[in-house]
């Protein structure tokens, strides 16, 4: 049995597209925090902010996280899990923390080129390039004081992978 590894970062970085293609070359299942919340409210996120505010939304992805914390497991966590130095420490504690990093603007790019459904609310009510900058520049310190290991996540999502598998290795043999 392995610890989980936590994938961190901010919206649009790919931690659940890494998350799939890195749980199934592992051979370990995936879990995304938003979706089990999602799961377990039965609402969006967008709909759960709406309804208890950021405060209450935190408070259930903080829950989310200890839920689907298993061994032999990748889980993408929501952009914002690392605001609570709680769920730092409980991932810093737990597993192995990846730092899925890239700059606002491919993060900008990626989200306007793929909005999802039911896509998280904006946070500042500015445009999607000002935000994801806002964003980038307010939460690096905690991405960064929080990931045991952080890998460029501008390239395609096999070569994040593979970049993980080998960070991973070398982390594991020292």
């Amino acid at each position: 049995m392995m610890p989980p590894l936590f994938l961190i970062g901010a919206r649009g970085c790919g931690k659940t597209t890494v998350g799939h293609a890195l749980a199934n070359a592992l051979g370990y299942a995936f879990r995304d925090t938003d979706h089990h919340l999602q799961q377990m409210t039965q609402k969006s996120v967008a709909d759960v902010v709406a309804e208890e505010g950021w405060e209450g939304f935190r408070h259930r992805e903080s829950t989310a996280l200890v839920a689907v914390s298993q061994p032999d497991t990748v889980i993408a966590t929501g952009g914002g899990m690392v605001l609570a130095l709680h769920n730092r420490r409980f991932m810093r504690e737990q597993g192995k923390v990846i730092w899925l990093a890239a700059d606002a603007e491919v993060l900008a790019a990626r989200l306007t080129a793929w909005p999802e459904e039911g896509q998280r609310p904006t946070l500042t009510g500015r445009p999607i390039a000002e935000e994801m900058r806002q964003i980038v520049r307010e939460r690096e310190a905690l991405y960064r004081q929080t990931a045991h290991l952080v890998v460029d996540a501008m390239q395609p999502p096999e070569q994040v992978v593979a970049q993980v598998r080998e960070r991973l290795s070398l982390a594991c043999a020292s």
